[in-house]
Parts: C-alpha cells; sequence; structure tokens
C-alpha cells in the first residue's frame, strides 16, 4: 500500500463540504467588503458584501467583529483565492421561507417593511425572506404613488407559497377590509339619527361633501351645508376641514348629515321679527321671470314677485333690479310654517301716499 503525502494525510484532518450545506464558523477577519471565517475546513470561508445582504452600501464591519459564531450556505467549495464561498443572506432567506411557509399554513399576520417599490407592487422583507404584495393587493382602494410606502412597515398575508417559483404573495387588502368591516360594524352599532359628531372632510364636490366619521363616510348635502344659500360647496368647505353635523338619516351603511342645527334655524322668531306690514331691508340674491328673492339674512329668502316691483309696469325683474342690490319693501305675507314671504315695494308707495292724503286732510279742518 503507497504511502500517503503529507497534504493528504492533513486533508484528512479536516471535515469534507459540500455545495448547499450549511456550516457554522468563527469570525477571523472583518473588512468593509468582506467576513472570513474558519468553518473547520482545509480553507477558510469567505463572506461577500453581496452574499451577506441586498444592501451593497452596507459596511460589515458594522454588523460583524472577530470571534463571533456565524452560519453560512456553503455557495462553491473554492474560488480563486482557493476559499470556500459562503452566503448569510441565502441561509437567511431560506430561514425565512420557513416562518413565511408556516406563515401561510396557520394564516398568520406577518409584519415586513417594504425595502422596494415595483412597477407591479411592494417588495417587502421579512426575516430576510423577500415577499411580494401587488398593487390591487396593497390597499382597499386604489393607490396612485406606492412610493409613500417605500421604507414603512406594513401587516400582511401570504395568499401563495410557491418559492421553488419565486412566487410568495402578499396580501395587506383582506385585512384592512376586514378591519373596515369591523370598524363599521361597532360604528353602526352605536350610532343614531340625531346624534352629534364631528368628523374630517374627505372630499367636496358640487353636490355635496364626504365627511369621515371615523372610518366610516357620511355624505353632507348642499342643502344641508348651511340655512343660508350655498352656490359651491368647495368654496365652504376644504379637505382635511374639521366639521360639527349631525345625522340626519340612516339608510344601510348609508349616512345623511346636516349642519343646519335647529337652535341656529333664522325662522325661530320669524313671526315676530317679519311680521305682515314690517318693513324690512335685504340684498337680491337671484331673480327669475317672476320675480326676485331677497335674502333678508342668511336662511331666510322672501319673494319680491314682478308685480310688486313697482307700480309702473315692470316687464321682467332684471329690468329694475340686479343681483346684490339692496331693496328695502314690506312683508305682505308671511306663512311661517312653509318658511314663505312675501315682500312688496308697491305697497310700501301706497303707504307713503296714505299718508299724504291724511296730511292734505288734516290741513284742511
Amino acid at each position: 500500500m503507497p504511502e500517503q503525502s503529507f497534504e493528504e494525510m492533513l486533508n484528512e484532518t479536516f471535515k469534507t463540504i459540500h455545495n448547499g450545506e450549511i456550516v457554522e464558523g468563527t469570525v477571523i477577519a472583518v473588512k468593509p467588503d468582506e467576513i472570513d471565517l474558519n468553518i473547520g475546513y482545509k480553507s477558510d470561508g469567505v463572506i461577500t458584501r453581496n452574499e451577506y445582504s441586498e444592501d451593497s452600501n452596507l459596511d460589515l464591519t458594522t454588523v460583524a467583529k472577530v470571534g463571533d459564531t456565524m452560519e453560512a450556505i456553503v455557495v462553491k467549495t473554492s474560488n480563486d483565492d482557493n476559499m470556500v464561498v459562503l452566503s448569510y443572506r441565502r441561509l437567511a432567506q431560506e430561514k425565512g421561507n420557513e416562518k413565511l411557509k408556516e406563515a401561510f399554513e396557520n394564516h398568520e399576520v406577518l409584519t415586513g417593511k417594504v425595502t422596494k417599490v415595483l412597477n407591479g407592487g411592494l417588495s417587502v422583507v421579512v426575516d430576510d425572506a423577500r415577499v411580494f404584495v401587488p398593487a390591487s393587493l396593497v390597499a382597499d382602494s386604489y393607490v396612485k404613488d406606492l412610493h409613500q410606502y417605500d421604507g414603512q412597515e406594513i401587516q400582511f398575508v401570504i395568499t401563495e407559497f410557491n418559492p421553488r417559483k419565486r412566487r410568495i404573495i402578499g396580501d395587506r387588502k383582506q385585512l384592512l377590509v376586514a378591519k373596515k368591516e369591523e370598524i363599521q360594524k361597532e360604528f353602526f352599532d352605536n350610532i343614531h339619527v340625531g346624534d352629534i359628531i364631528e368628523g374630517t372632510v374627505k372630499n367636496v364636490t358640487d353636490f355635496g361633501a364626504f365627511i369621515d366619521l371615523g372610518g366610516v363616510d357620511g355624505l353632507l348635502h348642499i342643502s344641508e351645508m348651511s340655512w343660508g344659500h350655498v352656490d359651491n360647496p368647495k368654496k365652504l368647505y376644504h379637505v382635511d376641514d374639521k366639521v360639527k353635523v349631525f345625522i340626519k338619516n340612516i339608510n344601510g351603511h348609508k349616512i345623511a348629515l346636516s349642519c343646519k342645527f335647529d337652535d341656529a334655524n333664522p325662522w325661530n322668531g320669524a313671526s315676530e321679527k317679519y311680521a305682515v306690514g314690517t318693513i324690512v331691508t335685504g340684498t337680491v340674491a337671484r331673480m327669475t321671470d317672476f320675480g326676485a328673492f331677497i335674502e333678508l339674512e342668511p336662511g331666510i329668502d322672501a319673494l319680491l314677485h314682478v308685480s310688486q316691483i313697482s307700480r309702473d309696469h315692470v316687464e321682467k325683474p332684471s329690468d329694475v333690479l340686479k343681483t346684490g342690490m339692496e331693496v328695502t319693501a314690506k312683508v305682505v305675507e308671511l306663512r311661517e310654517n312653509e318658511h314663505k314671504i312675501s315682500l312688496s315695494i308697491k305697497a310700501m308707495d301706497q303707504s307713503e301716499d296714505d299718508a299724504e292724503v291724511e296730511t292734505v286732510e288734516g290741513d284742511n279742518e
């Protein structure tokens, strides 16, 4: 039997290793871009920055020091420098995938950090394992710019787990939908028509404003914004404004809101302020072919019929009046229950004539 060489005898004292094998070693040197390990093999092992982390700027001297014990997976048994190429990152991914598999099977909610924003969704890392959350499963409504999630921690569940095909899919949407349903149920269980609540303006349209009442939206229609006339809701409300409203109606999951509180109703006491015969002054708010509506105060408009504008014949109110003009007239009719007041300028002229007649007659006596 031939004698063994010294090298052959030396090699027999070391263990054998194979690609894909997990080895444990002791850190013997650390540089910014690599970590060297004694793995009990004839050659030392090396973990490059790329095989430690996906962060290309990571300084490895900040994560390891001489004497530390580390596990890594064998990528290549020998490189050009006769060192064993190891990967800490790939081992961490394998361990992370095991956790993801368990979470997938148990429908567990996971928390991960968004590390990349892709065209089709988000790349999220959980214990060094990567999960893809498609754009359609990021939120419960369309998100135009996903970059708002970059660097953020988000919660999700695994809905597909196939690491061989690199398909590990996360779903955040179903968690948000479930949470929203929970909030809505609790909200509707505790509210009633007439309740006063403070909300935040979420969106303003031509017909009204949607108010966030705390996870549930209500509609404040333009007709319920004020006792006065509102031409454009966007002039009155803006997104994120705080507003106090009361619940006017609940129809299923639809909530109608109002700002027309009874104690601020301008028609309170109208029978005294606008009794028949009272002389009032207001502003022309709008005109029609049959007359002009005079705003006596916010929330109270009175009709000045075209036949009551002047003793002289008036074809159209716009021939004599214009919007914003101040008008003084007499109240000739009040229907408080119907919130209707009729005015007359002509009646004022008649009153002045009657007064003049009385004066003349008195002088002749």
